[in-house]
């Protein structure tokens, strides 16, 4: 899936891969995380955001496999926040995992990438979780800023903010028929891009799969953001 953004935030096109739900674990092993990396690498992006849930239940296949060191062909500085399933699997491998992977996690903290500010949002499962009012200052919104958070709720926030693009995952778009139904009623958007003012939206179906290793009326994807003067 390919979104398009013009701003006079940036003075050269910026290329970036969007991936969400990976769900690494027992379910999507190394050698299934090996095939997405090809994948990303063929892209050629500047930088790669991650929307949550890259660990799906516990952390002991990671290390097992040592699946952190796919991450390290990644040809891309990666950005990712935190999603539910982190929360999950949490233990105190968790951050050890992020950090031997090479993964710059972002929690309630922002991030410069060349005229980027990247915000990435604690899920929403954490009560400490930080307003965004709180996470932007206003003397940073010259940047283009892009917040990853991983459950599409309440997204005027982002609009209110000022944020110029919001990456989400989490709904799998429901993943299986007739859920897809379902998950169209729950969030104002499930899956695909959407523009509330100026802030645009991409809500990813995910790239890997939760529970059952299929998909009905639903698709794996990987989203790439150009964004461009």
């Amino acid at each position: 899936m390919e979104v398009n953004i013009k701003s006079d935030k940036v003075t050269k096109p910026t290329k970036i891969v969007m991936v969400s739900d990976l769900h690494l674990g027992y379910h999507n092993q190394r050698k299934t995380l090996a095939k997405w990396v090809d994948m990303i690498n063929k892209e050629n992006p500047d930088i790669v955001l991650i929307a949550g849930d890259i660990i799906d239940f516990t952390t002991y296949p990671l290390f097992e496999q040592r699946s952190y060191e796919e991450f390290h062909r990644v040809k891309a500085p990666i950005y990712a926040c935190l999603g539910n399933h982190e929360y999950i699997a949490r233990t105190n491998k968790t951050a050890e995992f992020f950090n031997k992977a090479h993964i710059n996690l972002l929690i309630d903290s922002c991030a410069k990438f060349q005229n980027l500010l990247i915000v990435g949002r604690n899920d929403r499962t954490a009560k400490n979780r930080k307003p965004l009012n709180k996470l932007i200052n206003s003397d940073e919104t010259d940047k283009f800023i892009i917040l990853l958070d991983h459950q599409p709720y309440d997204l005027q926030q982002a609009q209110n903010s000022k944020v110029d693009f919001q990456f989400s995952g989490h709904t799998h778009r429901g993943q299986v028929f007739p859920v897809n139904l379902i998950t169209d009623i729950i969030y104002e958007k499930s899956h695909g891009e959407y523009h509330k003012g100026s802030t645009t939206y991409y809500v990813s179906s995910g790239l890997g799969i939760w529970g059952g290793k299929f998909r009905i009326g639903s698709q794996s994807e990987y989203a790439v953001l150009t964004i461009s003067n």
